[in-house]
């Protein structure tokens, strides 16, 4: 079974507010509402504009154009700031932890994620993902991303595995379950927030919490 890292075995959106509230720390004083709330949508917005791109300078510099903070991170820091605080916002559940590690007791378990290998290997090494998955591939290291289908091979070879015994579970109906079909491997479609699908994408299940994944595996 294989699995993607963000918005899927870790909930990217709470990281991104737990980033904001570091920004506010570090370059902001005494940010009063309504217009905290204004700057973290502003700042999300930024984000999700950047989704993907491993420079995340323009994110800050954005915001801090749009709202002058009190301390202006020198251009030159923001990617060091970035790639040093972000991972360090990602925390994961005691439940999932339990799903994964009853998954792992009956399969073999991997992950599949794009993104700069620095801020990927962090996150999963200070939410101690490491310890539960038999492979991780990460885009920038494999030198190819979803929803290339060469990566959903590389890691079908790592765990030795054929793709019809294989399953995925991501988030991006295009990145991951489109991405995992062009090399014959379900799809298992994670839509907690339950986003209606108007694409031709079909997956093979589509899921809202991990408990249901038990099923696949028994």
């Amino acid at each position: 079974m294989l699995f993607d890292l963000d918005d899927t075995l870790l909930n990217r959106d709470q990281a991104v507010d737990q980033m904001f509230s570091v920004v506010l720390e570090k370059c902001y004083e005494d940010v009063q509402h309504p217009s905290k709330n204004e700057m973290l949508h502003r700042f999300k917005e930024y984000d999700k504009g950047s989704y993907g791109d491993n420079n995340k300078i323009n994110v800050l510099e954005s915001l801090f154009d749009e709202f002058p903070p009190h301390y202006r991170l020198p251009r030159h820091d923001i990617q060091d700031f970035w790639n040093h605080h972000f991972p360090r916002c990602f925390s994961i559940s005691e439940h999932t932890i339990t799903i994964v590690n009853t998954l792992t007791q009956h399969v073999r378990v991997g992950i599949i994620t794009n993104g700069s290998t620095q801020r990927q290997k962090a996150k999963i090494m200070n939410t101690g993902l490491n310890h539960y998955f038999d492979t991780i591939i990460i885009s920038e290291e494999a030198g190819m991303s979803k929803p290339d289908k060469r990566i959903f091979e590389l890691a079908l070879s790592k765990l030795n595995v054929q793709p019809e015994d294989a399953l995925l579970v991501g988030d991006d109906l295009e990145k991951d379950i489109a991405g995992c079909q062009h090399s014959n491997i379900k799809g298992i479609w994670f839509n907690p927030n339950r986003i209606k699908n108007d694409t031709d994408i079909q997956p093979y299940a589509e899921i809202d919490s991990f408990e249901s994944l038990i099923s696949y595996i028994t």
